[in-house]
């Protein structure tokens, strides 16, 4: 077995890779993690060595989005590059998709939404897997059922995907999983670190050719659920720390201020020991040179309900809301003689970048799937691209209390658009990330730009609004409000 298993390592590390192909690709997309979640982008509490150390070798984005607040709309953006809105996934796939159906006592009906993602969008799996690359997929789908799911889209092989938007039945975080996709591990093994198990295998079985891996954890989504060991861990460190929850009133919702969750950090620590299991296997597999590893998450951090676990602090709101805690979230892209290691780089990107980057990296023509991203490898060769404006719109009422919104970021400029009642707010972020000195009645031109821009936005993409609700009745609680804790 030992004599086995050093011929393997020899052979591995003897291997050399084609120079002519072109590089593998592994984009690890988490669930609900907000952007400072992670110790590279100031987390105290939680630990995640893992993620650090890619971020020492790659380069980190301090200004990078997700395409929605919540989860599926960004997981559509990230496969096709394409906003939301034109693939009509506005809300997560589970959400109320027909606005006759709303039995919510809100001021508008919410828009409809998509149920799938069909097979007529174009995937970045169906773009590389044309170029010749090996396509994998790991973890949360929530993009379609049965026909329509990963291996329907370009994927060679699914581990763990399915129309589930978490791991909500059997052990639900530790296996049995009663996951029709992931055969059951190990009593009381933790589905995330599988996911890695499974991702790690699948380059090892195809480090000879071009390859693009999407592992998509299901944490840190609920249900909130940890090791035991780390659980331990990190209720030892509250208590040395002498950590209590911390929450501010923000509108119908109490926000939490504070990342002191144990149960949370646990989960957060899993997420990261998942990415060093894929870092080593790269590292075993001496492909670390000829692999982009693409880091991110599909929407802020959840703040605001079902347990409220974590903050995103100084930015505000979280997971459902349109400001920067629900949608900015951290990205690191280690690309190895193009990015700096350690570079910090603050050019506004977003999901919708990944597809075009991963096109152009697998050599396809860009011709070949039009997207509204950009190819981020410029701006990770330091070369500045082109200012752009990014864009989003969410005519939903989530489950965190948020509200139907859309918005536009241009420069350090802000502008959100409230659908209840079309009053906007304006925020210059270069001086206030944590949005709070509203400057509309102080920047009517630059107000009026951002509007029109937004609208004309709005009208290229098909976006759909919301309606008035004729059975809101204001003498009964708003359906975003929660009791003060």
């Amino acid at each position: 077995m030992i004599t086995s298993l050093c011929l393997y390592t020899s052979q591995m590390a003897a291997f050399q890779r084609d120079p002519k192909l072109p590089p593998n690709v592994v984009v690890i997309l988490v669930d609900d993690l907000g952007q400072r979640d992670v110790e590279p982008y100031g987390s105290t509490f939680y630990e995640t060595p893992n993620i650090s150390k890619l971020a020492k070798e790659g380069a980190l984005f301090t200004d990078a989005y997700s395409a929605c607040p919540v989860c599926s709309p960004t997981r559509a953006a990230v496969l096709t590059g394409r906003y939301p809105q034109r693939s009509k996934i506005t809300d997560y796939l589970g959400a109320v998709s027909d606005p006759t159906q709303w039995t919510r006592n809100t001021k508008n009906l919410p828009a409809t939404t998509a149920t799938q993602l069909e097979l007529s969008e174009t995937t970045i799996a169906e773009v590389v897997k044309a170029q010749g690359y090996k396509t994998f997929f790991a973890g949360k789908w929530h993009l379609g059922g049965s026909e329509f799911l990963p291996t329907d889209q370009g994927f060679d092989l699914n581990m763990g995907g399915s129309e589930r938007g978490g791991p909500y039945s059997g052990g639900k975080y530790f296996s049995p999983y009663d996951n029709p996709a992931l055969p059951d591990g190990p009593d009381g093994e933790q589905i995330d670190n599988r996911l890695g198990k499974e991702t790690a295998k699948f380059i090892r079985d195809n480090h000879e050719k071009p390859f693009f891996a999407l592992c998509s954890t299901y944490g840190v989504h609920t249900p909130l659920m940890a090791k035991p060991a780390l659980l331990e861990k990190y209720r030892a460190k509250r208590k040395q720390l002498g950590l209590s929850p911390i929450f501010v009133r923000d509108g119908f919702r109490d926000v939490r201020q504070n990342q002191d969750s144990p149960v949370y950090a646990g989960m957060v620590e899993a997420v990261d020991e998942t990415v060093g299991l894929i870092l080593d296997e790269l590292k075993s597999s001496n492909l670390e040179r000829d692999t982009v590893v693409i880091f991110t998450s599909d929407n802020g951090g959840l703040s605001s309900s079902e347990g409220s676990p974590t903050s995103n602090v100084p930015l505000r709101g979280g997971k459902g809301w349109m400001y920067e805690g629900g949608i900015r979230v951290p990205m690191i892209v280690r690309w190895p003689v193009v990015a700096k290691a350690g570079s910090k780089i603050k050019t506004p990107v977003a999901s919708i970048d990944i597809f075009p980057t991963i096109q152009a990296i697998s050599k396809a023509s860009r011709k070949s799937a039009p997207s509204d991203g950009i190819d981020l490898k410029a701006v990770l060769a330091s070369r500045r691209p082109a200012s752009r404006d990014l864009f989003w719109a969410y005519p939903h009422y989530g489950n965190q209390g948020g509200e139907p919104t859309a918005a536009i970021r241009s420069g350090n400029w802000k502008l959100i658009e409230f659908e209840e009642d079309g009053r906007f707010e304006l925020y210059d972020l270069s001086k206030d990330i944590s949005e709070r000195n509203d400057l509309v009645a102080k920047e009517p031109k630059v107000v009026a730009s951002l509007k029109a821009r937004l609208a004309a936005w709005r009208k290229s993409v098909g976006a759909i609004r919301t309606s008035k609700n004729s059975n809101y009745d204001p003498s009964k609680p708003n359906a975003r409000y929660a009791p003060k804790g």
